[in-house]
């Protein structure tokens, strides 16, 4: 439990910081309320990050099946959805009061609900492939390399399957990134009237964020 809430207070903090900082509020802190939201995302996702093998240790369920879904195919998955939960959450102000959309030339045309949805979407998708992947490909990797005894000491296992997840998450962080473009490009008709009401533009643009 306490490794998984490490690990979303530090997604969850990259995510405040590298968040669109478009959406703004006159009755409330913004920055409060995100805050908030984070503390309760990282709570959240550390319980669930936690609980399957919680259970499994408190009711003492040995089975050779139940350890190997629970210890080599669920973190993958649950990793993944846990970390585009986070985002979510966090960054929710974006879709609830928008963000900026620009034109070709950097002129702000206008804020959109949908640009916001869009930039969200995006970045959790890739946050989840991220840390998804991460936790998912070093455990066939290293299926196969106890399979062919690569490693002939038990405890130099420990070391290797490190190395392999930072290789692998040293991998996966310029893909991530490059799912989306950092500047994402929404269509006109994905736009409100209102903002389509002000400008003859087809082409727009909004900062997605990290």
């Amino acid at each position: 439990l306490f490794l998984q809430f490490v690990f979303h207070t530090y997604t969850t903090a990259f995510t405040l910081v590298n968040g669109n900082r478009t959406p703004k509020a006159e009755e409330y802190s913004l920055q409060q309320k995100q805050i908030l939201l984070g503390m309760g995302a990282i709570c959240y996702s550390a319980c669930v990050g936690a609980l399957p093998l919680t259970l499994v240790n408190r009711y003492a369920l040995k089975s050779s099946l139940m350890q190997f879904v629970v210890r080599r195919l669920l973190p993958a998955p649950l990793f993944g959805l846990t970390s585009a939960f986070t985002v979510a959450m966090v960054r929710s102000p974006e879709f609830d009061n928008g963000i900026e959309v620009m034109d070709r030339n950097g002129k702000v045309v206008g804020v959109s609900k949908k640009a916001g949805e869009k930039a969200v979407r995006e970045t959790a998708l890739s946050r989840a492939a991220l840390f998804g992947t991460t936790f998912f490909l070093p455990e066939v990797l290293m299926y196969f390399v106890q399979r062919a005894r690569f490693v002939k000491n038990p405890r130099a296992l420990g070391p290797v399957r490190m190395f392999v997840i930072m290789s692998v998450l040293a991998g996966m962080l310029p893909v991530s990134f490059s799912m989306f473009p950092q500047c994402g490009e929404i269509k006109r008709e994905d736009l409100e009237p209102e903002i389509l009401s002000s400008t003859e533009e087809t082409e727009f643009f909004y900062n997605r964020g990290i």
